[in-house]
């Protein structure tokens, strides 16, 4: 199968008559969360799941979008004084969660779901609020490389970390790669 077109992409805001049984996930933990908890966020206002479908229905997706903050520490503190912004912390969406279903991966989805998040960010600022940054946390994984992924897409590190998930974040004032 080739790259999969955003065209070729529905996307819903998870809900009950959604189907999603059928989804696998090569991290037991992804494929949990979506079963067990999505649902549950979302109705105590944690965090909004959105999936994405094939046009021909079948689920290749989804993403979980939070609202979140970067705390200005060490180098970017520095940076953004320069700027003249003296906060302690500014404005983020978080990626909570990104997963591509097991049978549809390298096949562009994960950028498509990217891509979306930075779409809502934009929204957000443009409408309603403050949002400076995407942030999210890469797992270390060895069989998929998402700091890879996420590095080539535009996202930098916040921190170095040896053991457990590395924060990491993209500028939406500096982004050229998913500007709306």
């Amino acid at each position: 199968m080739e790259k999969i077109a955003n065209d070729d992409i529905r996307i819903e805001r998870i809900n009950e008559k959604h189907d999603i049984r059928n989804f696998q996930s090569p991290e037991k933990e992804l494929a949990d969360f979506l079963a067990e908890d999505a649902l549950d966020n979302q109705k105590n206002k944690i965090s909004v799941t959105y999936l994405m479908f094939l046009k021909t229905g079948e689920l290749v997706g989804y993403i979980t979008l939070l609202n979140d903050r970067i705390n200005l520490e060490g180098n970017l503190k520095d940076i953004f004084r320069g700027k003249g912004i003296m906060y302690h912390s500014l404005p983020a969406l978080k990626i909570g969660r990104l997963c591509v279903d097991s049978r549809f991966l390298r096949k562009g989805i994960g950028t498509i779901m990217v891509a979306f998040a930075v779409k809502v960010a934009h929204s957000i600022f443009n409408e309603y609020a403050g949002c400076r940054f995407i942030v999210l946390d890469a797992k270390r994984n060895h069989e998929n490389d998402p700091l890879h992924f996420y590095k080539k897409i535009g996202f930098e590190l916040l921190k170095e970390r040896k053991k457990g998930t590395i924060p990491m974040c993209l500028d939406l004032v500096n982004n050229i790669k998913f500007s709306a």
